[in-house]
């Protein structure tokens, strides 16, 4: 098999990434559907923001999380690789900020352990930064 480009290192998790939304949609359709059949909700119910019981609220809350930061390091890579400034470290990054993502998702998904949620937060946070920071001084020419 060829080497990777390191456009495709950098786009490889970012399309997991993808993976676990669709995931996360698959979750929350499944916990909503058992929700109405067991009478704890009514579909109506999910017309409001606070209309999900607590098992799906928890996957909603953070399939919504999922096109916040992202979005971000979408940006960041695309000016990365626009400019040619990608690097192995962004390709790391990158990783770094799927498995914070993952591990956001289990902390988010199976309890209510804001202070934990806050802290594995950091970790896809650190990886934001990382690419963001790179590409506004790619952006500026100074790398």
């Amino acid at each position: 098999m060829p080497e990777m480009s390191l456009t495709a290192q950098l786009l490889l998790p970012l399309f997991l990434h993808f993976g676990l939304v669709v995931i996360l949609y698959a979750a929350l359709t499944g916990t909503r559907l058992v929700a109405v059949r067991r009478g704890d909700a009514a579909k109506i119910d999910f017309a409001r923001a606070d209309g999900d019981p607590p098992v799906s609220a928890r996957i909603q809350r953070n399939l919504a999380n999922q096109f916040e930061a992202p979005v971000f390091v979408w940006a960041a890579s695309l000016v990365l690789i626009l400019t040619d400034r990608l690097t192995a470290w962004d390709v790391v990054a990158a990783w770094v900020f799927l498995a914070g993502r993952l591990l956001h998702t289990a902390v988010q998904c199976s309890g209510d352990n804001v202070a934990l949620r806050g802290q594995v937060f950091t970790i896809n946070f650190l990886g934001l930064l990382w690419l963001m920071a790179h590409a506004f001084l790619a952006t500026l020419d100074l790398i």
